[in-house]
């Protein structure tokens, strides 16, 4: 379907005439159309009504390009049913610790958290995502949005100890917290995922969590890191518990306050499986919503405007230089 986006603009199509009374009530003048400059020669031989036709479609070209001309494909409609959660990702120094295995290769936490939670944000059509990111403290990467590729992409950009090497993550709940207070109606979920224990920030992670609880936000947390690292030494191969600093309790507390669930992370066979039990969260209802995919136009009326202005623009000199070449080969005859 085609459409324009400022049709009013087309009211302006009789503005050459009144332009051209203008003329010819003041000083007599011919057809003038604004913003393009026209040159009559004595010696042109252009007949005048057929250049006029030009200059009128010249002028309504133009304004179409103007009114902006857009195509309108068939309505596509949007999920009706989906959650709003909120996802809060640890960037601290510790998730740097390569105690992960993703096909067969070791990684770090924070890498097999990428990977695992991109194919999530993937699979979340008719949710609202967004993002946080804390450490020292908390900030807001990706506010509540439909939009799953800018969410995965704002994931995929962060860096460990981009925002610090501590764990703040009672800033982390109160920054879920206040942006859900802008969300009417939905399941508040907020997803936590971390390898430590809170120490950094000015709000403990148990006040923020009964603040959560008030405001009907469920807190999923899941605690990230293997229990059992293999490394050489000296004297031979030493196994240790690289999770020593997750705080399990609580973690476990915070979910409990506000009616989620607590979930260790070993590997990412763990972690994948922690999804699936997310996923099965009731959808809320929402208002149907539908877009239609436009595509815009402009630029053809544009290009055959300024291609016919050339073509006049050559026809007008064409004659000009012929009288001149004229004139010169009587002279030199004479």
């Amino acid at each position: 379907m085609l459409a324009f986006y400022w049709p009013w603009l087309l009211i302006l199509l009789p503005l050459p005439l009144l332009i051209k009374r203008i003329n010819i009530h003041n000083v007599g003048g011919h057809l003038q159309l604004p913003g393009i400059a026209t040159t009559v020669t004595a010696s042109s031989s252009v007949n005048r009504k057929s250049s006029r036709k030009r200059y009128w479609l010249m002028w309504i070209l133009l304004l179409l390009a103007i009114a902006r001309p857009q195509w309108l494909g068939d309505p596509i409609e949007l999920p009706a049913k989906g959650r709003d959660l909120m996802i809060a990702v640890d960037l601290s120094g510790s998730m740097q610790i390569e105690d992960m295995v993703i096909n067969g290769q070791t990684v770090n936490r924070f890498t097999l958290i990428q990977h695992v939670l991109s194919d999530f944000i993937e699979r979340r059509k008719g949710d609202r995502l967004g993002l946080i990111l804390f450490a020292d403290h908390a900030y807001l990467q990706a506010p509540l949005t439909l939009d799953r590729r800018s969410v995965a992409t704002f994931l995929d950009d962060a860096q460990i100890g981009l925002v610090g090497k501590q764990t703040a993550i009672g800033e982390a709940i109160a920054l879920a917290v206040k942006r859900f207070d802008k969300v009417d109606e939905s399941n508040r979920v907020l997803i936590l995922l971390t390898d430590g224990s809170n120490n950094a920030g000015n709000i403990e992670p148990e006040v923020a969590a009964q603040i959560a609880a008030k405001r009907n936000i469920t807190i999923y947390t899941i605690g990230v890191g293997a229990e059992i690292l293999e490394r050489r030494t000296i004297f031979g191969k030493e196994r240790i518990n690289p999770s020593m600093d997750l705080d399990e309790d609580q973690l476990k507390k915070l979910a409990a306050m506000t009616k989620g669930r607590y979930f260790r992370a070993r590997n990412s066979e763990e972690l994948a499986s922690i999804y699936q039990e997310i996923d099965k969260l009731e959808p809320v209802s929402r208002d149907q919503l539908s877009y239609r995919p436009k595509s815009e136009l402009f630029y053809w009326p544009l290009l055959m405007s300024l291609l016919l202005s050339f073509l006049i623009s050559l026809q007008q000199q064409w004659p000009a230089q012929l009288l001149a070449k004229t004139n010169q080969t009587k002279e030199a005859n004479q």
